[in-house]
């Protein structure tokens, strides 16, 4: 089925979103981290698009979406969450599966935690909701969190090419590096070096430290609620953890939980295998 490329106005910002499968189908609502976009999710659309309907929107300051420079937009997690439901609320969604990755995850669990009975379950690739997730990859940015002069130079470092290609490469076993596209950091690293994109970026680094105030909130929704859960990460992932995708289960221990032989961007390397996971996931819980 085909992948149709849309863009509405939300706040008076451009928002950009791919869409697949029938609207008449189980939403899943898929967000994507950094540095990336919803182009992530190019072959998950296509591999899901026939069971159900697909949203796969570009946060503002990323991808297609618009791209106001810092001084005209406050970029904070709070407020890509807010235009996220915007858009959620202009496409008439009201009830949908949540597909989490790296940013998304503080976006979409916030959505979660505060509208529950919205959400149909939560499927987390690498979408960190637990301290146990950060690994020493993190030690640089809480201390840009807390003296942003004294570390942006080191942090600047964080969205220069080798970085960016490092993000896809980390992790991923030697029989499946030809499965990484050179596309896929290429594209990204044309995104960040827009005028004024690596310092939007920086201040998303900066703002990073409030996601961890809604930990508690998230993993007392997850008890309260018990969502559906099903985690497919990377083992290998050097900047989320193995322990932020078993830590889940202390709060939701019917979580399907499954670590893949793979990194951060998990999906470029085992895409099939966690569209077969997904695929078998929702058949059996949104009946």
């Amino acid at each position: 089925m085909n992948v149709r490329h849309r863009t509405v106005q939300i706040k008076g910002l451009d928002v950009f979103y791919r869409e697949a499968g029938d609207p008449a189908n189980p939403t899943v609502v898929l967000l994507h981290g950094f540095p990336t976009s919803s182009a992530m999710f190019r072959e998950l659309l296509r591999e899901l698009s026939g069971e159900y309907h697909l949203i796969a929107p570009d946060h503002i300051g990323f991808g297609q979406s618009a791209t106001p420079l810092v001084h005209e937009f406050e970029y904070s997690f709070e407020n890509l969450t807010e235009i996220t439901l915007g858009l959620l609320d202009a496409l008439g969604l009201d009830r949908f599966a949540l597909y989490i990755q790296d940013y998304g995850a503080p976006i979409g669990l916030r959505i979660a935690s505060r509208h529950p009975g919205r959400v149909t379950a939560i499927i987390s690739q690498s979408g960190n909701a637990y301290t146990e997730g950060f690994t020493p990859f993190w030690e640089l940015l809480f201390a840009y969190a807390k003296d942003r002069e004294a570390n942006e130079a080191a942090v600047r470092e964080l969205l220069e090419p080798d970085a960016t290609r490092w993000q896809y490469t980390h992790g991923v076993p030697a029989d499946r590096l030809d499965r990484l596209s050179p596309d896929t950091w290429t594209l990204d690293q044309a995104y960040l070096e827009r005028p004024g994109n690596k310092e939007i970026q920086l201040q998303l680094f900066w703002d990073y430290q409030f996601n961890l105030d809604g930990y508690p909130a998230f993993q007392e929704y997850f008890r309260t609620h018990r969502p559906p859960t099903l985690i497919a990460w990377g083992r290998n992932d050097e900047i989320f953890g193995a322990e932020g995708a078993t830590a889940y289960a202390r709060d939701l221990p019917d979580a399907e939980i499954h670590l893949l032989d793979a990194g951060h961007f998990a999906l470029e390397t085992h895409g099939r295998e966690i569209a077969d996971l997904i695929r078998a996931f929702l058949a059996r819980t949104l009946t």
